[in-house]
């Protein structure tokens, strides 16, 4: 798996990749190929490098060098302007989610996506197009009636929809999510699965990293399993959702029910 959609490069081609933090490999000789446009989860325990992986892709984290053949390449270039990989990348994080605490409206934050900053400041110069544009990804998110009010007083479901808003500003290709409902209640995590299926719908690729396997939507086909910095399985999600591989990758009994199109772990 991993070739673009009607051929040509991948959306991200990483090949024997090793990041080291904390004088430890977090991920250990990765190679995975995503396509533009494809729906994808990435599965595993906590601690497995899943968001290790997320911070490759939008290059907050460096691969090390080492004397093997390796290469990390974005719609076939090895370098990028962080700016211009916003087009194809929309990344939704919880180091992100910590940041709606500062005294900005919603409006704001969504604004900041053009800047790539936590809220507007000064020196911002935000013409009616960004405007615009920040409310239309508002509309879409549902959250249009926030515009005025402070992120700090947003729960938890309406500060993650602001976040993907805030990701969407820049029509990206896929949207790059990191434990999606993390701190979320069953509401706000039915809310936000209902809008990444919408956007799915809207051709927008979802790139998921999860370890809760209601977050996986059905239209996303193809699960990637990590543990301990290294790939176990990449394939189909019957495949991969499946009680044997689950139990293996987590190191406990795991029984699986499905149910409309989704999986719940017991």
């Amino acid at each position: 798996m991993g070739a673009e959609r009607g051929g040509g490069a991948p959306l991200i081609d990483f090949q024997n990749l090793t990041v080291r933090r904390g004088g430890r490999n977090v991920l250990d000789g990765v190679t995975l190929s995503i396509a533009l446009g494809e729906n994808v989860a990435i599965v595993g325990p906590n601690g497995s490098g899943k968001s290790t992986l997320i911070k490759v892709i939008s290059r907050e984290l460096y691969p090390v060098m080492k004397p093997e053949p390796w290469s990390l390449r974005i719609m076939d270039q090895e370098v990028w302007n962080l700016f211009d990989l916003r087009h194809h990348f929309g990344i939704v994080s919880n180091d992100w989610m910590a940041l709606c605490t500062r005294d900005f409206s919603t409006l704001e934050i969504v604004l900041s996506g053009f800047f790539g900053s936590v809220g507007i400041w000064p020196y911002h110069p935000v013409t009616a197009g960004m405007e615009r544009k920040a409310r239309e990804a508002m509309e879409l998110l549902e959250i249009a009636s926030l515009a005025n009010r402070p992120v700090n007083e947003l729960s938890s479901g309406e500060a993650r929809r602001t976040l993907i808003a805030r990701a969407l500003v820049h029509d990206p290709g896929t949207l790059v999510l990191d434990e999606p409902t993390a701190s979320l209640d069953l509401r706000s995590m039915r809310e936000l699965r209902d809008i990444l299926r919408r956007l799915a719908a809207r051709g927008v690729g979802i790139v998921m990293v999860t370890h809760h396997l209601p977050d996986i939507i059905p239209e996303i086909k193809r699960v990637i399993m990590i543990r301990d910095g290294q790939i176990r399985f990449d394939g189909p999600v019957h495949q991969a959702l499946d009680a044997g591989a689950l139990s293996d990758l987590f190191g406990s009994p795991v029984e699986i029910l499905e149910r409309e199109g989704y999986r719940h772990a017991l």
